[in-house]
């Protein structure tokens, strides 16, 4: 009787041994460091690609949130959504620390169990298409062109060598993809993307400078609209209207999926 008392398993005693626990742990922060592809990574990739993830197609698709709410709503909405992307951001941080998990999908899996895991995942490759979509409009509006009210806005590429039909959207959009999308996520390791994002934060700031001098030069000349501060609701399409600037401001701070890399 004594030695079967001494044989039984204390019920405070952990279910697995320290040593057992320690491996366990190892293999699953492994696993994260593997399923996000960023073992290992240097720490001027990770801040090149969240920058990327940061600064992407949400800044030119800002002026249309300002052009349906106004300058004093639009400025407000921008403001506390940093807000909000800033503390949810710390949040998943202090949360990833204390759960010792390595990526957004495990931190996931840590508080909602694999189903979480698995839905977060396919969430995160819903938003990845959409954004690839959002990408290819803009890449064939500015090499192709665009329709607007019956005229046409020639692109780059017709401007520079005129109408071919390797100059027309459909395969100008096609060439893109096979010779530049389709390589580029062909890596495993999301570090390797690191020399093109900064060509993408680069090329953001080239951007941002370009629009801003025009602005500066239209308003130097007088010939730039006084913006309008409040949104101009006169019926129902134009209430309704109002709600499309949430997915661009949303869009626009996505970041959160990325915030472990630098973690």
């Amino acid at each position: 009787m004594t030695n079967d008392r001494k044989h039984r398993r204390s019920p405070k005693s952990p279910l697995l041994s320290a040593a057992k626990h320690h491996r366990h742990h190892r293999r699953d922060s492994a696993f994260d460091a593997a399923e996000v592809g960023f073992s290992g990574a240097s720490f001027t990739g990770a801040v090149f690609n969240l920058s990327t993830t940061i600064v992407g197609a949400g800044i030119m698709a800002l002026p249309a949130t300002f052009k349906q709410l106004g300058l004093i709503p639009g400025v407000t909405l921008i403001i506390f959504a940093a807000i909000l992307t800033e503390v949810s951001i710390d949040m998943i941080l202090r949360f990833s620390k204390s759960s010792k998990s390595s990526s957004y999908a495990g931190l996931a899996g840590d508080a909602f169990g694999g189903f979480g895991r698995t839905v977060l995942q396919v969430c995160i490759v819903v938003n990845n298409l959409g954004m690839l979509v959002v990408y290819l409009i803009i890449i064939g509006d500015v090499l192709a062109g665009t329709w607007t009210e019956g005229v046409h806005h020639r692109g780059v590429m017709e401007e520079w060598v005129g109408d071919h039909w390797w100059t027309s959207r459909s395969s100008l959009l096609l060439l893109t993809t096979v010779f530049v999308i389709a390589p580029l996520i062909s890596f495993k390791r999301v570090d390797s993307l690191r020399y093109t994002s900064a060509l993408s934060v680069g090329l953001a700031v080239v951007f941002v400078a370009i629009t801003a001098g025009v602005a500066i030069v239209k308003l130097l000349e007088g010939t730039i609209r006084m913006p309008v501060l409040f949104p101009e609701v006169v019926d129902q399409a134009s209430f309704w209207k109002l709600f499309t600037t949430i997915p661009i401001l949303v869009t626009a701070y996505i970041c959160h999926h990325n915030g472990n890399f630098l973690f």
